[in-house]
């Protein structure tokens, strides 16, 4: 578990994401509303090399934005019945052209082999973030993200 005190500390730990993930990594980013999933994905986008606006995809479902890496597929499956309703409107193909792959709210059960976040407020301005691998190569990173 790490925490994040700022809005620096969030893109610091989205520049490591970026720098760390191979090409293809699945992200879930779970946590309440406003917890900061969104904002994280901002950082990401940015850490790629994506300079235009990052927004939720809480109604259009998903978003790709290009980057010189590869695109950075952003879905939120909050507002569907099943998470898995995603898989019907195009999520596989749009993830085989992702070189990284971002999933408000989803479980590792309906999307395995990613890297979880669980993103949880504390006090004012905190959140602590708790990383789980659900694949054996992303150990290495949550280690070194200081949750081993």
């Amino acid at each position: 578990m790490i925490e994040l005190r700022s809005e620096n500390d969030t893109e610091d730990l989205a520049a490591r994401l970026a720098a760390g993930l191979p090409a293809g990594s699945l992200l879930l980013l779970r946590g309440p509303l406003g917890a900061g999933k969104t904002t994280l994905v901002r950082y990401l986008a940015r850490a790629l090399g994506f300079g235009g606006r990052v927004t939720s995809p809480t109604y259009t479902l998903m978003h790709t934005y290009p980057t010189p890496a590869g695109d950075l597929l952003h879905v939120d499956v909050y507002r569907l019945p099943e998470a898995t309703a995603i898989y019907d409107l195009g999520f596989e193909e749009a993830r085989e052209n992702a070189y990284l792959t971002a999933v408000e709210w989803g479980e590792p059960t309906d999307f395995p082999g990613g890297l979880e976040l669980i993103i949880e407020p504390a006090e004012t301005g905190l959140r602590r973030v708790t990383f789980v691998a659900h694949r054996p190569e992303l150990q290495e990173l949550v280690d070194r993200l200081g949750n081993g």
